[in-house]
């Protein structure tokens, strides 16, 4: 998960420098939900390693 955010944050900075405004907008907007969402599920995972 933490992949694909990174991977849509290089594409959306790409093109940012090429000048695609929309795409850029975008491809961060995707990068930060996938972020979040990989935080959460760390979260997750961390709390129910712990009480086994």
């Amino acid at each position: 998960m933490l992949h694909y955010a990174l991977v849509f944050l290089v594409i959306a900075i790409i093109a940012a420098v090429f000048g695609f405004g929309g795409i850029a907008g975008t491809a961060a907007g995707i990068a930060k939900i996938l972020f979040v969402i990989f935080l959460i599920l760390a979260i997750i995972s961390f709390f129910r390693g712990r009480n086994v």
